[in-house]
């Protein structure tokens, strides 16, 4: 390992600045088929090509988009395109370059101890920075501030650079540097970051300094027009070079594979069996929501709710599980009344949102889920209600007609849970008819999916039990006034 700087210019290396050490480095990923950004799903066709490119042209960059896009995660994967290691003069407070220093320390030392200047070796991961954007954020913070102690202690004038106390983005020199929600910046704070970007100088209460930083910034932020809380002030906006717009996942598919990439599923949880149902409605809540008129759009529904809301839904059924001293378990539908937490603190509602309440909105998206899926996974329940003949329901809805009704506990064992599906003549037969070849858990989880699916159809009614779900006949309900009353309502409440 090389130790001092004469060894350093006797072994060839070549300074390089950070955003062309950047550059060629994805080069020679782009030339082995590499995209450079593993684990980001949903964006190798439109934000990641605009990435590179922003790259190539050693660009500093904006990345625009709602909250829970991977904008910061995608920041910080730009630090596997920088080198594994890279020297600096040791001990200097900016990590100089030891064959281009920029402060007086560097400098200093290399006067002092010429090719003797001991050197030492950074690390990629050391070589990145990150903070949030916040409205008590101050110009010492990012840029720093005259130190009187060391002026006094040190018998240095003011005009001095050492008395200056270095604050974040000098610290960041030869590093990615990265503001997140830009637009909470106050504005006199991101007319301080004008000079650095363009002029490279920094100026301290009146002390300008000729500091020539190298630094790859990276802003993250909201769309300006979707936020009350700031905007980016137009001439800073204009000194960043590339502006790329990211998006949620475009699909159901790749909505489940981020989730299933993020969610922290322990190993005794893989008893609990999920299909991929389950998996499918945890998404499709998502894109409801993105939908909904109870929900602000201009803020967005992070893909944080998806993966909160899977590790629930495994949890809640593990519960069960303990509860009732069995070994393995599978995930059900009455199993989702326990993502209600993960959703509600995700979501920001608008005025009508407020009125119903956030508990209320969340149980209202995961029925418009299953009310959604049960046209991909089984027919139409309104077309074949027209039809008439051959309708594959009839059986179970007229069996809830004759009086007939059914309590879906949530902590009800697998062979009770069986037993009371088993009890719904043609629950089964509707099933076997369209999903033949499925595992028995399967079968159970497709006949409860079959009754909610119902339910959100109004062709059968579903009312919230302390514990559980009831299923009854729909217009028995709207006859005794027990459909949609006060009391299924506090039933809900009470839970939530």
């Amino acid at each position: 390992m090389i130790k001092t700087l004469g060894e350093l210019r006797k072994s060839g290396y070549k300074s390089r600045s950070i955003k062309e050490e950047l550059r060629e480095n994805l080069i020679a990923k782009l030339k082995q088929d590499d995209l450079g950004f593993e684990g980001i799903i949903g964006f190798e066709d439109t934000v990641i090509p605009d990435l590179q490119t922003a790259i190539l042209s050693r660009h500093n960059i904006l990345l625009l988009g709602l909250r829970g896009q991977a904008k910061t995660r995608i920041a910080r994967l730009m630090v596997n395109l920088l080198d594994e290691y890279v020297p600096y003069i040791a001990d200097s407070e900016l990590y100089d370059d030891p064959l281009n220093p920029i402060s007086w320390a560097g400098k200093n030392a290399i006067e002092i101890h010429g090719d003797e200047t001991p050197i030492a070796w950074w690390h990629r991961n050391e070589r990145y920075t990150e903070k949030l954007a916040t409205p008590d954020v101050t110009v010492a913070d990012l840029i720093g501030d005259v130190d009187p102690i060391k002026a006094a202690t040190q018998k240095l004038h003011y005009n001095d650079e050492r008395v200056i106390h270095f604050g974040l983005i000098p610290r960041a020199h030869r590093s990615i540097f990265v503001i997140n929600e830009l637009p909470d910046l106050q504005a006199r704070i991101q007319v301080a970051l004008f000079n650095i970007l363009q002029e490279r100088d920094i100026q301290i209460r009146g002390f300008k300094l000729r500091l020539p930083l190298d630094i790859q910034f990276v802003f993250t932020a909201n769309p300006e027009d979707y936020t009350n809380r700031g905007s980016i002030v137009t001439p800073l906006k204009d000194r960043i070079e590339s502006q790329i717009l990211t998006h949620y996942p475009k699909s159901i598919a790749i909505s489940r594979k981020i989730t299933q990439q993020e969610a922290a599923i322990v190993a005794e949880q893989k008893a609990v069996e999920a299909d991929g149902l389950v998996k499918d409605l945890v998404e499709q809540i998502a894109f409801e929501a993105r939908n909904s008129e109870y929900i602000d759009k201009k803020s967005g529904v992070s893909a944080r709710l998806t993966i909160s809301a899977y590790e629930n839904l495994i949890s809640h059924a593990e519960r069960r599980m303990l509860i009732n001293g069995e070994k393995n378990t599978a995930v059900r539908i009455s199993d989702f009344l326990g993502v209600i937490p993960a959703i509600t603190g995700k979501i920001e509602l608008v005025y009508e949102g407020e009125l119903e309440g956030p508990a209320k909105v969340a149980n209202i998206l995961i029925g418009k889920a299953v009310k959604t899926l049960l046209q991909t996974y089984f027919p139409d329940p309104e077309r074949m209600k027209k039809i008439k003949k051959d309708n594959p329901y009839a059986t179970i809805i007229n069996w809830f007609g004759a009086g007939n009704s059914l309590n879906l506990l949530d902590d009800l064992s697998n062979e009770a849970y069986k037993t009371a599906l088993e009890s719904v003549p043609g629950l089964r037969d509707v099933v076997m008819q369209f999903h033949k070849n499925v595992s028995e858990s399967q079968i159970l989880l497709y006949m409860e999916f079959v009754l909610h699916g119902l339910a959100e159809f109004s062709l059968v009614s579903k009312s919230f039990l302390e514990k559980g779900f009831e299923f009854k006949d729909m217009f028995n309900s709207l006859f005794s006034g027990d459909f949609g009353d006060e009391e299924d309502e506090d039933d809900f409440n009470e839970r939530y």
